[in-house]
């Protein structure tokens, strides 16, 4: 089963008819740990959670695609959000007006797109 995990509201809306969505309107690490439950529980990353040359205190949206495995937890997809969550928190979020949160769910859109027409 493929989730797409995200804090991106117009992500949830546009694809929650295509694919099981996990919405949650929360700051960026705590996406990113709740993408490691996850990961904990036995599912892998699709998308690497850091994509897009995006830094963690630029945008706070991140929409995160991951799938259920078979055979029990991925190491690497483990290693991967260990490393993102460390970077997340190296990074002081920053105060973004709301100006511009619209085009910041527009650019999240854009770098996950790709990977979900795939699915």
């Amino acid at each position: 089963m493929v989730i797409l995990v995200t804090n991106n509201p117009r992500a949830e809306s546009i694809y929650r008819e295509k694919l099981r969505v996990e919405f949650n309107d929360e700051p960026l690490l705590s996406l990113l740990i709740r993408v490691r439950d996850y990961i904990h529980n036995g599912y892998c990353l699709l998308t690497h959670p850091l994509y897009g040359s995006v830094k963690p205190n630029e945008t706070p949206y991140k929409s995160i695609l991951i799938s259920g495995v078979d055979g029990g937890i991925d190491p690497r997809s483990v290693q991967i959000i260990e490393e993102c969550i460390s970077t997340a928190r190296k990074f002081e979020p920053t105060h973004i007006p709301d100006k511009y949160l619209h085009d910041l769910q527009t650019i999240d859109l854009a770098l996950i797109g790709p990977a979900l027409e795939k699915i």
